[in-house]
């Protein structure tokens, strides 16, 4: 039984709803996943990730291999032991982390040499050990070590840090068979190829291609939404659609606001994660059908309506926004957790309303309805 499944396509885009099969579960996509960097979806409890309809987290391998450590997840048979979280994760290779938050670094044709962003310990990760830790951290999809690059970048040093992707996806997904070729399927974790390239259309082309070849489970977009035009992120990620294997999931990394999510969706894109709504929870911004809100502003301080009337989540169902401006200004971090469950809740929500549209033949209709609201 092949792992993904296309269930519906819209008529007029690259819209799709499909099921991706993990052995935790069954992923049905479009989604966002909420990000538990650090074992935690950050002032959220499980109950709350529940709550909200969340069918896969993202968590990182960089850190869970620095902290906690290996050998405390392996006590608990894996980071799900670990968080007590019943389904699925898909793990980071931690290529961008060692890039973005390691104190000295040094890429070698064999792998990356980086110092803790922690205490300073002196590291050493291939794309075999990273397969390895993410056998133990027993996530439900694995990632290949990447190589990633300064925004901007130079066409000479984004071609560079490509040609090592792709020699470092092959030993991975080497690696990757070594270790899964005596497990039943429904035991196997899957394997996805990240493709890089930076802002430029040949570079992605030629990576999507390369990886295409080697027949992952999925595709991740890496190196994109980092600071680049949103001319040049559509431009690169076209090039790369265009060169992909329709019948495998696409995951952008790192991607998060919702009029993007709404783009990437029509253009064929499945699987989403970011930072953004719970960061922007912890400086008090939240997401609403009628665009971002400041609740710390003056004029919601007798507002008796809730974040957003069209949300359904707990915070809307609960408590008003003057409440939420108090808590958000007196430092209560009740104010975290609440807007943090409404931002999830949010972008939760708009992939079921694409789900939804997808079905009825409508999708179109449906993001030129969003967008007309949202960005008004």
């Amino acid at each position: 039984m092949e792992n993904f499944e296309i269930i519906e396509k819209d008529l007029l885009s690259h819209a799709r709803n499909a099921q991706l099969r993990v052995k935790r579960g069954t992923i049905r996509t479009p989604i966002f996943m909420p990000v538990a960097t650090q074992a935690s979806v950050k002032a959220l409890s499980q109950e709350d990730i529940a709550k909200i309809g969340a069918q896969c987290l993202l968590s990182n391998t960089y850190h869970l291999y620095l902290r906690p450590g290996l050998e405390t997840l392996k006590v608990f048979g894996g980071l799900n032991g670990f968080m007590n979280h019943p389904g699925p994760i898909l793990t980071d290779s931690g290529g961008f982390q060692v890039y973005s938050l390691s104190k000295l670094r040094k890429i070698t044709e064999n792998g990356v040499h980086f110092n803790s962003h922690i205490d300073g310990s002196s590291h050493f990760f291939t794309p075999e050990k990273v397969i390895d830790y993410q056998r133990i951290i027993d996530s439900d999809i694995w990632t290949c070590l990447d190589v990633c690059v300064a925004n901007p970048a130079s066409y000479s040093q984004a071609k560079e840090a490509l040609k090592k992707t792709l020699i470092w996806a092959q030993r991975a997904k080497k690696r990757y068979h070594e270790i899964n070729k005596s497990m039943e399927n429904s035991q196997k974790s899957l394997l996805f190829g990240i493709i890089q390239g930076s802002i430029f259309p040949d570079l992605r082309k030629e990576a999507a291609i390369a990886a295409a070849q080697e027949d992952f489970d999925g595709f991740a977009i890496g190196g994109l939404s980092v600071g680049e035009s949103k001319e040049q992120m559509f431009e690169a990620l076209a090039a790369v659609m265009e060169n992909l294997p329709k019948n495998k999931p696409v995951y952008f990394m790192g991607l998060g606001t919702p009029e993007d999510i709404w783009r990437c969706v029509e253009m064929g894109v499945d699987m989403f994660d970011c930072v953004l709504p719970t960061r922007n929870a912890r400086n008090g911004q939240a997401l609403t059908s009628e665009g971002k809100i400041y609740i710390k502003n003056a004029r919601y301080k007798k507002d008796e309506n809730p974040l957003d009337p069209l949300c359904d989540c707990e915070t809307c169902k609960k408590y008003s926004r003057a409440y939420l401006s108090h808590l958000y200004k007196s430092g209560e971090l009740l104010s975290h957790r609440l807007l943090s469950i409404h931002n999830l809740r949010f972008l939760l929500r708009q992939t079921e309303i694409m789900k939804e549209a997808i079905s009825e033949g409508k999708f179109t209709q449906a993001r030129k309805k969003f967008m007309e609201r949202y960005m008004c």
